[in-house]
């Protein structure tokens, strides 16, 4: 009996861990596996897709990638500082993701990144822009990919049966 091992086709479920390589912080972590087709969508990076071909359950990869080479150089027109009372009440605590458009009609996302008693600062770059980062990956399971997990690129799962009656309470 052959081992299932990562080639096109088949269905991959895995955890990763972006790593900063100079301070070894985990910068973000993925701990409930993440499901996709290989070869059918790109889930992550190039660099780290490839690193996966041949790869088996059970295996735990690291791929150094260089984020300037995936994001671009840190771009710092795209950090902009106002004051706190210009900016809703509801975009005021880090972390916080704002949907942002030109004048064109071209949408990006910003994160905010600081706020003090008068101002708060937003960052339109990839929070991995200028970092060399590791991905530390974990392989869970690697199978044969059904025909409509091919098609939908990964795992399909069925909602909630909703009924047309009303509810009722109970």
């Amino acid at each position: 009996m052959t081992k299932d091992v990562i080639e096109n086709g088949k269905y991959v479920e895995l955890t990763y861990q972006v790593i900063d390589r100079k301070s070894r912080q985990i910068l973000t972590a993925v701990e409930f596996p993440l499901g996709y087709v290989h070869g059918v969508n790109e889930i992550l990076s190039p660099p780290v897709m490839a690193e996966l071909e041949g790869r088996s359950p059970g295996d735990v990869i690291e791929v150094p990638i260089d984020c300037n080479a995936i994001y671009g150089p840190r771009d710092e027109s795209l950090v902009i500082t106002d004051h706190i009372e210009n900016v809703p009440e509801e975009y005021r605590e880090v972390g916080m993701a704002i949907l942002m458009e030109n004048d064109r009609g071209q949408t990006k996302s910003f994160l905010v990144t600081r706020v003090d008693d008068t101002s708060v600062t937003i960052d339109g770059n990839n929070p991995l822009c200028g970092r060399d980062v590791i991905f530390k990956l974990e392989i869970r399971l690697v199978r044969d990919a059904t025909d409509e997990e091919i098609q939908h690129g990964g795992k399909v799962e069925t909602g909630p049966e909703i009924s047309s009656g009303r509810m009722k309470p109970i």
